[in-house]
């Protein structure tokens, strides 16, 4: 009865984490990451640069952010691991 609900609870956790990130992935193209500065300046190079702007500045966040998730993930693997009964 326990092994079925933890492998039901991983399961359900990694539908969570695919829908998630399905959900980022969608809504890629919506986000608009320019601040005040970069949205005059896109504003006046036109739509096409505006575009692209926008998706580096996304691009570029991507990173550190993937950093931190390796991170935190390592560290909670390795918490789990040393209380581990």
């Amino acid at each position: 009865m326990i092994i079925y609900l933890c492998s039901t609870r991983k399961k359900m956790t990694k539908r969570i984490i695919f829908l998630c990130l399905l959900l980022f992935a969608c809504s890629f193209q919506l986000l608009h990451a320019q601040c005040s500065i970069c949205t005059k300046t896109a504003s006046q190079l036109g739509e096409g640069p505006a575009s692209a702007l926008n998706s580096a500045i996304l691009y570029l966040a991507a990173a550190p952010f993937a950093i931190m998730g390796y991170i935190g993930w390592r560290w909670w693997k390795n918490e789990k691991a040393l209380h581990k009964p």
